[in-house]
């Protein structure tokens, strides 16, 4: 009795395994293999150059353009090494079927072998001779094909180790990645805290210690004092930020929103910084044009400390013109407006704060990371700010921006925020 039949009988696998010497062969076969993929295609490729010589020849991208492949919802999973110059490639691979996944290999190990599994019950393997050419039949060498259930599994779980290996070096290599931003960020806030916190705790410690050695009535000693003050507010509004920085990088900033009147928020804000410029003979004027009525529903101290961010920026920035002859104006409009982007379809209103200084206006270094942590060249500031009253006003479904305008003779900023609107 013929072996192949005893093994019938015996129930014993009958496989087939060939080895293919010709590249052209086994290059065509495993093209037909793979379009003959139902369910699942898995493909490793072991260099850069074994994957852009299947997507330059070709190959692969004939294969994912089949209609079949495109109709039917088949599972392709691709392993190649990546390097900047596939990126592209990826991303039209990606665009022509979206059901790809392609996961990074590290291309120092010792493999030359291309791996094809189509549905898990064909495998060819085919072997890379020469990997330095550009055409994918004088780079081919051998290859086997086996239909054996053993030997395909036995690739299969080959192919699931070197994915999940791929996931993971992926998941190191952006917890890596993070950690340097964090390390960065980590350093320059240090640095910057630890500045800002080091300039109003002198003084206070120093006046603190020059009152202590003074007798007589307290009211001698009231500059004394009001520095004290002064200093010990600008370290509170410090630690209020450091704070918020915390709040909004943890997810935990809270809001308690009610309904107001934006105008009057924003009234009782320029009032005080009236009384502060009248008292420090500081040449700015502040005008304020509300423009209709603005009811928002939104937390008004979170109002209040954007409103106040920008408004002191702006005067800080004003005030220091070089050219103090002409007019240091500031002047603030609240007005309504029809948001473009429609919810629910439904149209929606927003109330739109406008700050027009005539400052020296955004430095060009500064304005593409503008409300980013950190975006300052100033020592008298941290950087922080904008950066909070950006989350803020985002956290009320609002947007933030800024823009220069004028010449060299009359310039300034322009910072906006929008609210929604309580209708």
């Amino acid at each position: 009795m013929p072996v192949r039949i005893s093994d019938i009988e015996n129930g014993i696998e009958i496989a087939n395994v060939e080895i293919i010497e010709n590249p052209k062969e086994s290059i065509d076969r495993a093209y037909d293999i793979s379009i003959s993929a139902k369910e699942e295609l898995l493909v490793a490729f072991p260099t850069v150059n074994a994957f852009r010589r299947n997507m330059h020849a070709g190959m692969s991208m004939q294969l994912l353009k089949q209609q079949h492949i495109k109709d039917n919802d088949i599972k392709i999973r691709i392993l190649t090494p990546i390097n900047k110059e596939i990126i592209h490639t990826i991303e039209e691979l990606k665009v022509i079927v979206p059901q790809v996944e392609i996961r990074a290999i590290n291309e120092s190990m010792e493999n030359r072998i291309t791996i094809v599994l189509a549905d898990r019950k064909e495998c060819p393997i085919i072997e890379i001779r020469d990997d330095t050419r550009d055409n994918m039949y004088e780079a081919a060498g051998l290859s086997i094909y086996s239909n054996s259930n053993s030997i395909v599994w036995s690739y299969v779980s080959i192919f699931e180790r070197l994915w999940k290996l791929s996931e993971l070096y992926a998941q190191i290599k952006e917890s890596h990645k993070q950690l340097k931003v964090h390390d960065r960020m980590q350093k320059e806030f240090i640095d910057i805290a630890a500045h800002e916190l080091r300039t109003p705790v002198q003084p206070i410690l120093g006046l603190s210690d020059v009152l202590l050695s003074k007798k007589g009535n307290i009211e001698e000693h009231r500059e004394l004092l009001e520095a004290i003050n002064r200093n010990s507010k600008r370290l509170q509004a410090l630690i209020d930020r450091i704070l918020d920085i915390t709040r909004i990088e943890s997810q935990s900033l809270k809001l308690k929103k009610e309904k107001i009147d934006l105008n009057e928020v924003i009234l009782r804000v320029i009032s005080d910084y009236k009384n502060q410029i009248k008292k420090e003979a500081i040449n700015v004027n502040l005008s304020f044009i509300p423009k209709g009525e603005a009811i928002v529903e939104a937390d008004r101290l979170r109002l209040s400390q954007v409103f106040d961010t920008i408004l002191s920026n702006a005067i800080r920035f004003t005030k220091t013109r070089v050219d103090d002859n002409d007019k240091n104006d500031i002047t603030i409009t609240v007005q309504t407006n029809k948001n473009d982007e429609k919810k629910g379809g439904q149209v929606n209103y927003e109330a739109i704060v406008s700050i027009k200084d005539t400052g020296t206006g955004i430095d060009p270094e500064i304005f593409p990371r503008l409300f980013a942590k950190f975006a300052t060249k100033s020592d008298k500031g941290t950087g922080l700010g904008l950066f909070i009253s950006k989350s803020i006003v985002e956290a009320h479904g609002g947007r933030i921006w800024a823009e220069n305008y004028g010449s060299d003779r009359q310039k300034g900023a322009v910072f906006y925020f929008t609210i929604p609107l309580n209708k």
